[in-house]
């Protein structure tokens, strides 16, 4: 580097021979500064590059190894699947600390082997064997049959005297055919092959395909190749980069800026299992309410009260079903968080008990930024008790976000956490408020170009220290676990509903996510099928998007279209912009100037009476489906099943879903194929294996096949799966009116389904107060029959049951060994018979 270079990041690679996987011992360490101490340079860096393994032992929870210039890596057998590898630059390791990884999580008691050959320390476990190279400490992880998976996998790292540790980094083989998926909420194409996606949560006003700098932070990826799985978590939360063959060299790679190179191998074989044993490091939510699944009505913003109270009554007037309404930032007195304005909401508890009197949740936003006042209660108490966020010089960090001048928590500090929690109780537990909207939360700075804090703010980060560089992605993160513990420290008894726009790997304990600032087109469409896609298999099941777009206004036929969509989505809302054109513009610079009667409001009927009906009946499909959703859920948090799933993880081995991005499985039993193209009168989908129904026509299709479904402008086409029992209820106008019925619709074959019931509301089904229906369907050419296991002491408010039957002609049927004549029945079959 000459004396006015700047550093790059560009590491020096060691040549591999891939036949020997092995390499000349590399230098220990590398560096631009001439040894003529008189010299001086704009900065110095050192490049570490491990060398020859010097020292190999077996410790208690982990495998060592050290090289000859120090570096060190640490080898962790937590299960037959999942191996974790920390690296320390001069054999000191950081303290082992997360924030992702669930607290719950306990590594099991798993045998392993170690073998030492001429080139190589080897690993075995009864399913992968790790490879660890004698000259270079690389890692060509197989499994048990000896088929490679992971290969060559390098560690190198940068450092320089101003910036320090800069560039954390793993290198390694990307095989010929090799899929990427995951990351979470990335806006490109399901397969990141080709592509260089960043996590740096970022307040991504209107962001497009390819935006990769967006809300949340989730280092998580799956790997395909030749029907083989596997998946790497990369648990660190500084700015990190994922590479994936973008120059088409052969390589993929991720690092970050600072911090420890501390990842996860979670092998498969099978796409889901990956899933599944990623929620189990990272956790999964409780059940949510059931009210939580319901319709979500929100714009920027409702006010004052008699604006609300009007589109409520609205609503029931029209019979369109909706279980919360949202108040965005207006709400408050001046934008101080934990306050209302008195002259829009003069009796807020009236409000919202009225509201919930007619079904409604009332759900308010709450923003990290707290307004600088002396008079406000909030920042007078905060700066007493230093609960805010300190720069390097001892002040405290001001920015703006709504207010023109914020401070802001330090959430990573438990103090303040505490105290955050606290300040829930006024709005939760005495005026009403159901639920809490945690936005701006990255946390979001306006008027800069960087959008949040400069690196040089301070963190406690639970006792471990820390700039702004190592705690901006797990801020919003934390911010979500206090207000979450407020919730369930003030109202106990009940579920609590959090939703957050930022958030990092494991942050689904805490709070659902929607999709962030998207924009009124076709494009946004098919990204926020894309988005949710990607978060549900990344962790984040509890996902939806601004249905209709934030920005600008939705046609008709995109606003019809996005509703349909939303109906699979587990969290459904719609929200907008409204008419804040101007206010936007003042704080976002990529705001296309336009005049506020351009804009309109975004309820279903504000599109005409035609689309309002088109509205009206999905949303009706939604209430009808909550039984499977919320069954869904339940396999989510008890099984760590996605509830969205792309189509490659329902059989990787079929290569025709693997291009699929459009349709995708909603829960185990429903494939949905959603309009996303303007003026589609019909699609073709292909269909993976097994047997399905259409839901709207009944008819049947084979599947491995392609098939022509027409796309009437008032229906989405959706399939369920032969074999399954698709529990369904009756519309109601919200989840809190009575339930008279539970419909049960057959569709023959051979398949398992569930049926999950509780409460809906409370903690008593984790007492034995609910009921698991598990239905056995099996066909033959003569009979079907269904046999079910039930588990739980929950009793149903509903009287009766009804059957409904498709695709096949019934000569009798027979419950318990007795023929029936009516499909209406009382109490849950133990043997349904239908001779056909």
């Amino acid at each position: 580097m000459k004396k006015t270079d700047t550093p790059t990041t560009e590491v020096i690679e060691v040549p591999i021979d891939e036949k020997k996987e092995q390499s000349p011992t590399p230098p220990s360490l590398v560096n631009n500064a001439d040894t003529d101490p008189s010299e001086r340079y704009d900065d110095v860096y050192t490049d570490y590059i491990p060398n020859t393994i010097v020292s190999a032992e077996k410790e208690k929870k982990f495998y060592q190894f050290a090289c000859q210039n120090k570096i060190t890596l640490r080898v962790y057998i937590l299960t037959n699947r999942i191996i974790r590898f920390r690296y320390a630059l001069k054999g000191k390791f950081e303290k082992d600390f997360s924030y992702a990884i669930n607290p719950a999580f306990k590594a099991k008691k798993v045998k392993s082997a170690f073998i030492e050959l001429d080139q190589f320390y080897i690993i075995k476990t009864k399913e992968l064997i790790c490879k660890i190279n004698k000259s270079n400490l690389s890692i060509t992880i197989e499994n048990k049959e000896g088929k490679t998976l992971s290969k060559n996998a390098r560690f190198s790292a940068r450092s320089t005297i101003l910036k320090g540790l800069m560039d954390v980094r793993m290198t390694k083989k990307a095989f010929a055919k090799e899929q990427f998926l995951g990351l979470g909420d990335k806006s490109s194409s399901l397969n990141l092959r080709g592509e260089t996606c960043v996590n740096w949560n970022t307040d991504s006003f209107a962001y497009g395909e390819g935006s990769y700098q967006l809300y949340r932070t989730i280092p998580f990826y799956y790997s395909l190749n030749k029907g083989l799985a596997y998946g790497i978590f990369m648990d660190n939360s500084h700015h990190s980069t994922f590479d994936f063959d973008s120059a088409t060299k052969g390589e993929t790679s991720f690092f970050t800026n600072g911090g420890e190179m501390n990842y996860y191998f979670i092998y498969g074989p099978e796409l889901l299992s990956i899933t599944q044993q990623y929620h189990q490091l990272t956790g999964v939510p409780e059940l949510p309410p059931m009210w939580a699944l319901g319709f979500h009505q929100c714009r920027w913003s409702y006010y004052p009260e008699s604006r609300v109270r009007e589109v409520a009554a609205e609503f029931r007037k029209r019979e369109i079903p909706c279980d919360a309404i949202y108040l965005d930032i207006d709400y408050m007195d001046g934008y101080r968080c934990f306050t209302w304005n008195k002259k829009y909401f003069p009796d807020l508890k009236k409000m919202s008990d009225d509201l919930m009197d007619d079904g409604f949740s009332t759900i308010v936003m709450i923003d990290p930024g707290i307004k600088e006042d002396e008079d406000y209660f909030v920042y007078k108490d905060g700066i007493e008790k230093d609960m805010f966020c300190f720069r390097s010089d001892g002040n405290v960090m001001v920015g703006p976000v709504w207010p023109d001048e914020c401070v802001f928590p330090d959430y990573t500090k438990p103090e303040v956490r505490d105290w955050w929690a606290d300040l829930y109780e006024e709005l939760y537990a005495k005026e009403g408020i159901a639920g809490f909207w945690n936005d701006m939360n990255e946390p979001a700075v306006f008027k800069v170009h960087a959008k949040t804090f400069p690196d040089d703010v301070l963190h406690d980060y639970d006792g471990q220290g820390g700039n702004h560089k190592k705690a901006h992605n797990i801020y919003g993160m934390q911010m979500t676990r206090a207000t979450l513990a407020g919730l369930k420290k003030f109202q106990s008894e009940q579920r609590p509903f959090v939703l957050t726009r930022a958030t990092y790997s494991g942050g689904q304990r805490y709070a659902a996510v929607w999709t962030g600032d998207n924009v009124a087109t076709w494009e946004h469409l098919r990204l926020a099928n894309r988005q949710c896609q990607r978060l549900s298999l990344s962790g984040f099941s509890f996902v939806g998007t601004d249905i209709g777009g934030f920005v600008d206004s939705p046609s008709p036929e995109l606003m019809t279209r996005w509703v349909q969509m939303g109906i699979f989505h587990p969290f459904y809302r719609i929200h907008s912009m409204g008419n804040n054109v101007d206010g936007a513009a003042e704080v976002h610079d990529d705001v296309k100037a336009q005049e506020q009667n351009n804009r309109q409001d975004q309820e279903p009927w504000s599109f005409g009476e035609e689309t309002a009906q088109y509205c009206k009946t999905a949303i009706e499909l939604r209430y009808r489906l909550l039984p499977y959703l919320y069954t869904a859920f339940h396999e989510n948090v008890k099984e760590g099943l996605p509830i969205l799933q792309s189509l490659t993880f329902y059989d990787q081995t079929d290569k025709k879903l693997h291009g699929v991005e459009r349709d995708f499985l909603f829960g185990k039993n429903i494939l949905v194929s959603p309009v996303v193209e303007e003026g589609t009168k019909k699609q073709k989908v292909y269909l993976p294996k097994g047997d399905w129904y259409d839901f709207n026509t009944g008819k049947k299709y084979a599947g491995q096949k392609t098939a022509s479904i027409k796309t009437p402008i008032d229906q989405i086409p959706f399939f369920v799966k032969a074999g399954t029992v698709l529990p369904l209820h009756p519309i109601r106008q919200h989840t809190k009116a009575p339930l008279e019925v539970l419909h049960l619709h057959i569709y023959p074959g051979n398949n398992t389904s569930q049926l999950y019931e509780d409460a809906g509301q409370g903690y008593d089904y984790q007492n034995g107060d609910y009921r698991l229906t598990i239905f056995e369907s099996k066909l033959t050419a003569k009979q079907l029959t269904i046999t079910t296991s039930i588990e739980g002491n929950y009793k149903a408010e509903y009287k009766s049951i009804q059957l409904h039957l498709h695709g096949i002609n019934a000569k009798s049927i027979s419950i318990g060994g007795k023929k029936v004549d009516s499909l209406e029945i009382k109490n849950m079959f133990k043997t349904l018979k239908i001779k056909i």
